[in-house]
Order: C-alpha cells, then structure tokens, then sequence
C-alpha cells in the first residue's frame, strides 16, 4: 500500500503512491518459505486493493484502505472467467448502468479469497462483446461481499487454498463504486498484475529455497549403505543444480524489481523472471521429494506440502506458455531492430 493510504514508511520501498515491488519481493520470498498460505493471505490483500489504489476515489480509498492495511477488510481481485483467464479482452460478466447506478451480472471463477473476502475488486464489460480486446469495453468495480445478489460457491484445488465461483445475479452497485473511468478496467486490471506478477517468481523463490533447505537437512542426516545420502556423487550433483537454478531465478528476479521500481516496464523482464522462477520451483521441488523417498510423498511431510502447493505458480497471474510468447515476441522484435 502507498504511504498515502497507510502503508509503512520505507524510504525508496514505499513511496507516497506507489507500491515496491522489490519490497513485495522481499516480503513475499520470506512468507513463501515459512507457509503458502501466509503467502496466500498477503498477496491477496495487494491484488484485491490494488485496484482501488489506481481507481478508486478518495472518499472509498479512504474508507476501505486503511482496513485493508490493518487486516480488518479482506480483499479478493475478481477478473477471471471460464472463458477469459489470460486473454482478458474475452470477458463477459456485463454491468449495466440506469439511473446513475450499476447492475451486473455474470459469473467470476477461480477466486481467491472467494467466501472470505469482504469485498471483491471485478472486472465488468460495459460495452463490446468477448474478443474485442476489452481496451475500452471493460471497467472495475468495487463491490462489497454484502450485496444482495452475490454469491460464492467454494471449490477445493490441488493444495490448502480459499477459492472458488463469484456469482453476481443483478447485483446492485452505485456509480460511486466505480473504479477508474468507463472502460478503463483493463488497464487498471493489468497494472495490479503487472505490479504484483514479479512477485509469483520471489515467491516461488521462497518454495525453492525451503525446498532446498530440506534436501540438505535430510541428505545430511539420513544413511544408507554406511554413509550420508549427501556422500553419494549423485545426490550431490543434484544439490549443485538445485543451487545454482535457483540463484539464477533470484538474479532475474532482483532484475525485474529492480526495473518496475525505477519506472521501466520490464515486459520482457518480468515474463523471464516468472518463467524461470516458477518453472523451477517446481523441479526443485521434485528433486526434494525424490530425496526424501517415500517419506517424500508422505502427507504433512515439509517437501510434500511444497511440491502441491508450488505447482499452482507455473498457471495463475499469466501460465508458463504465456509468458514464453511474450519472451519471444521481444526476443523476435530485438533481431528486426539489429538487423535494420
């Protein structure tokens, strides 16, 4: 959160309107070691806020912000659909206004947050049709968990998560909820995720370094044959791979921040960063299963709990696939340039 809006002060970490992302990054590396769900719990207080940081008037920033800040007010980003996850321009739950008032209606799906939050930043069409890109068609509305015509409908995923469907029959919401101009959702939506995406990757970091951590532990204290599993040539090459993966992933990481933070929009930055950090977070995360044997598979074992909860980061906020498209159109775009 901004320092205008009761975010701590930090020096260059947290300016009086923006939000750091290497202070995110700092944050959400740490919490991801400790517990996924602290993750969980922090992020979602970002994403789900953010939006009203870029849109909201002073009047309900200044009424909802500060709980947020204080954990008082619960907060979930609403802009996926069963047809648009990372094409965006394809969504379709409508908003219509009358009278100076807003009614929507449609369906968001894989929620986080969905049941617990106390209000739900959603991405709404108010003009075009699904497919037309959403630059102008879409806006973002605050709406509150109360409102009559709001429904939820919890689902479970592969590790310990709130989420689930937010259903919005004829849901009630004045103009003074709207965040942003009309039709400015998609650039409000997108700049929280492009805010927040760097992040999945220090958070995976986290995964990574935890999972590592435990290799060790266990390669070191557990025998086979008369010596430490750590003794064995190829345990140890494992180790080495683990190590410097990682630190590769940390290095890009650092680099994303590092440019988001002084203004840049690191597009290419960011998608190397995410691609990389994710994807091996989950290799580094099967090597300590595979380490540990069958207790690697053991539910309430650490490196269990890691390999489910990491698998979810390679998909959410924009897939692997999607950002490897990014990283080649640049990589593409860069040879045009030389070559002309």
């Amino acid at each position: 959160m901004p320092q205008r809006h009761g975010g701590a002060a930090k020096g260059d970490l947290v300016t009086e309107s923006e939000v750091s992302v290497r202070a995110l990054c700092a944050l959400r590396d740490e919490l991801a070691w400790h517990s996924g769900m602290l993750d969980v719990m922090f992020v979602m207080q970002g994403l789900g806020s953010y939006p009203l940081v870029l849109g909201g008037s002073e009047e309900l920033c200044g009424a909802i912000l500060p709980d947020v800040v204080r954990g008082k007010q619960v907060a979930a980003f609403a802009v996926t659909e069963a047809g648009a996850g990372s094409s965006l321009g394809e969504a379709n739950l409508r908003a219509e206004q009358s009278d100076g008032r807003w009614r929507l209606n449609g369906a968001k799906t894989f929620i986080s947050n969905a049941g617990l939050a106390g209000f739900y930043s959603v991405l709404a069409r108010t003009s075009g049709e699904p497919g037309d890109g959403g630059r102008d068609s879409l806006t973002m509305f605050f709406v509150p968990a109360t409102t009559k015509g709001l429904e939820v409908r919890r689902f479970e995923v592969m590790a310990p998560h709130p989420i689930g469907e937010v259903i919005l029959n004829d849901v009630d919401i004045a103009d003074t909820y709207r965040l942003g101009e009309v039709g400015s959702g998609l650039k409000i939506a997108l700049g929280t995720l492009n805010r927040f995406r760097t992040s999945v990757a220090a958070a995976a970091n986290g995964f990574s370094r935890r999972a590592l951590d435990e290799s060790v532990k266990h390669l070191e204290d557990r025998n086979q044959f008369g010596k430490p599993l750590s003794a064995f040539q190829g345990l140890r090459f494992d180790l080495a791979e683990m190590d410097a993966r990682l630190r590769a992933s940390q290095l890009l990481t650092e680099e994303a921040a590092n440019a988001l933070d002084r203004g840049e929009e690191a597009v290419a930055e960011v998608a190397r960063a995410k691609l990389t950090a994710t994807e091996t977070a989950s290799w580094i995360c099967d090597r300590a299963v595979q380490h540990h044997g069958g207790l690697g598979v053991k539910r309430g074992v650490i490196v269990e709990r890691l390999f489910r909860e990491v698998r979810a980061l390679r998909i959410y906020e924009g897939t692997s696939e999607v950002q490897k498209l990014i990283l080649a159109k640049d990589v593409l775009e860069r040879a045009r340039k030389r070559s002309d």
